[in-house]
């Protein structure tokens, strides 16, 4: 049985299970796991979201949004043939990651005013600049900003298609990369009509390291001095041995 099918079946029978409470909710939805374990041999993972409408019509949207943090951008100068810092840009409220799927493209049913409202895509995430600057430059480092978060995977580029089993079932599969930062995520559910929500949803993802990269982490930030030590003197032991090897062969 492939995967698809397998996370079709279990979401048809959750959702069967919770008959009663989705027809006095309106809009319940849930997700395969709320936890996603962090480990040394994290490569990372995929959540299935799964869902059931009472009303037909309109269209569902899902927005995964990591904990909000502080980022500054620094453009690069070249200055006698070699690149330098140069001008930079913090910007707070930055999701540590990002992600949408819908039904269709959202231009093609809510508008620009919705879409802020809602910060429903990357031209719509509302990423304040810590000191005042002329318009101008404040577009161009936010650019820069999301440019870099796509790059790093964090913010995917593509749209995520949720899709329809049937006129009132939908499931999408919420991809995360390895480098995801640890944390609380909130997954919002939103069904839209006439370009207006009518009914929403939100649950709580959380990403947490565990086992020895959970104790790595804690000890690196405990004991900050004794850390970077212990990795200078593995760096050593390391370079030694492959030294030792080296002249042996």
């Amino acid at each position: 049985m492939s995967r698809r099918l397998r996370c079709g079946l279990l979401a048809l029978v959750v959702i069967l299970g919770l008959g009663v409470s989705v027809r006095a909710a309106g809009l319940v939805a849930d997700l395969s796991h709320h936890l996603i374990a962090i480990t040394t041999a994290f490569t990372g993972s995929d959540v299935l979201l799964f869902g059931a409408l009472e009303e037909t019509g309109g269209d569902v949207v899902v927005v995964v949004t990591g904990p909000r943090t502080t980022q500054t951008v620094r453009a690069r100068e070249r200055t006698l043939g070699f690149w330098m810092p140069g001008a930079e840009m913090s910007f707070t409220g930055v999701p540590s990651f990002y992600a949408v799927a819908a039904t269709r493209p959202l231009a093609a049913f809510t508008n620009p005013a919705l879409r802020a409202r809602h910060e429903l895509g990357v031209d719509s995430l509302r990423l304040q600049p810590v000191s005042a600057f002329n318009p101008e430059r404040i577009a161009r480092f936010r650019t820069a900003l999301i440019g870099l978060q796509q790059l790093r995977g964090l913010y995917p580029v593509e749209l995520g298609e949720v899709s329809m089993l049937g006129d009132r079932l939908f499931r999408t599969t919420l991809p995360f990369p390895a480098n995801v930062t640890s944390g609380p995520y909130q997954v919002q559910v939103l069904r839209i009509v006439a370009n207006q929500v009518v009914e929403a949803q939100a649950s709580v993802l959380t990403v947490s390291k565990v086992g020895l990269e959970a104790d790595l982490t804690d000890f690196a930030l405990r004991h900050g001095a004794w850390y970077g030590l212990a990795a200078l003197l593995l760096a050593i032991s390391a370079g030694w041995l492959a030294n030792m090897a080296f002249r042996r062969s």
